[in-house]
This record gives C-alpha cells, structure tokens and sequence, in this order.
C-alpha cells in the first residue's frame, strides 16, 4: 500500500488541494482552465481527486499504529 499512496494518492490529494487553494485565493480553477468549466473530463478529474483523498484518509487511519 506503501507505493499506492505515495505515488498515486498523495500527488492526487496534493494537485487537488492545490486546485482548491487557487480557487479560494485567486478564484482560479486550474481544473476548469485545462479542460473547460463543467466538463465531462473535468467532472472526471474532480471525481478521481475525490476519491483518491478518500482512500488515502481511509488508509492512514487503517495504517495507524494501535496506542
């Protein structure tokens, strides 16, 4: 799981919060800019972003040494 998220989940959940802090502090959606606002290719970005911060939330707690 190690290389899953290190090279997979953590640059996705990373280009996300990116995306997400140009959005809150320029209103700049890199997202929309490369693919067009509301498309179904941006959708699917967003979607896979999502998904990949989910799954990487999910395995730090799974991950997590036992106190």
């Amino acid at each position: 799981m190690k290389g899953l998220t290190d090279y997979v989940l953590a640059p996705l959940t990373f280009i996300g919060a990116i995306n997400w802090g140009l959005v809150g502090i320029l209103g700049f959606d890199l997202v929309a800019w490369l693919f067009g606002p509301a498309t179904m290719v941006s959708n699917i970005v967003y979607a896979i972003i999502g998904v990949a911060a989910v799954v990487w939330l999910i395995l730090m707690f799974i991950d997590r040494p036992m106190r």
